[in-house]
């Protein structure tokens, strides 16, 4: 296991999930990789959160230790030397509001970040949660959820489970090379989400690609409260 590179809390995580024909993301699948599903299904996800006490190496950051992400996902899985599966995430695009974030995060993991204006609003009241997520690029796109003010426990074999249960980072850095890190977290707990609301240009954003998602509905919609994680140094497999 590598040496701990970042450490932070990844807090209110709000997690828009949609069904996708797997040939939209096939040309992402980084080698030595494949997609993983859940029900035969695959899906991408839009998500929101706050990165909070970052820490590089133990060092914190001055002025780049709590800022918003939002990115989008799809789920892969390997099967390692020693045979075991290893569940995964691959990044479309991840977007952060300071630029040496971005630098680091291509520098040494070979993500695709980008830099947009970003802000965030949390709202608590002594029923309701509720959690908005905006960046800009040519215009301000929005994802926020309410949901009820109570924590409950992720079910086995839920949908839930599959997307918040993958703790291995994947990066296709060439047509035959992957970068490959583990991500260090315990088990969610999440709060049930009542409404919410998505006003993205995927188009924009994401390209061409994913212009579907503007049409689509989200097959869930998820919000975890999110916990202490450790993004470990990684590996390149072929």
């Amino acid at each position: 296991m590598g040496s701990k590179f970042l450490t932070a809390g990844w807090r209110k995580l709000a997690m828009a999930n949609y069904a996708v024909d797997a040939s939209l993301l096939a040309p992402f699948v980084p080698a030595a990789t494949e997609l993983d599903t859940w029900n035969n299904r695959c899906f991408v996800s839009l998500v929101g959160f706050m990165f909070l006490d970052v820490r590089l190496k133990g060092i914190p950051v001055p002025f780049h230790r709590n800022f918003e992400e939002v990115n989008l996902r799809f789920y892969v899985r390997h099967k390692s030397a020693a045979g075991e599966w290893r569940r995964g995430v691959v990044f479309i695009k991840e977007i952060v509001p300071k630029p040496a974030i971005s630098f680091v995060a291509k520098t040494v993991y070979k993500e695709k970040y980008e830099t947009m204006p970003m802000d965030h609003r949390w709202l608590t009241g002594e029923n309701e949660l509720e959690v908005e997520y905006r960046w800009k690029k040519k215009s301000w796109h929005t994802f926020s959820v309410k949901a009820e003010n109570r924590l409950q426990d992720i079910l086995p074999g839920s949908m839930e489970e599959f997307i918040t249960e993958h703790y291995w980072g994947y990066t296709k850095t060439g047509e035959k090379n992957t970068s490959e890190y583990p991500v260090e977290h315990p088990r969610w707990q999440v709060y049930p989400v009542n409404s919410f609301r998505i006003d993205v240009d995927f188009r924009e954003i994401y390209g061409d690609a994913f212009h579907i998602l503007n049409a689509g509905q989200p097959a869930s919609v998820l919000l975890a409260e999110g916990s202490e994680i450790v993004v470990r140094s990684g590996n390149k497999i072929t």
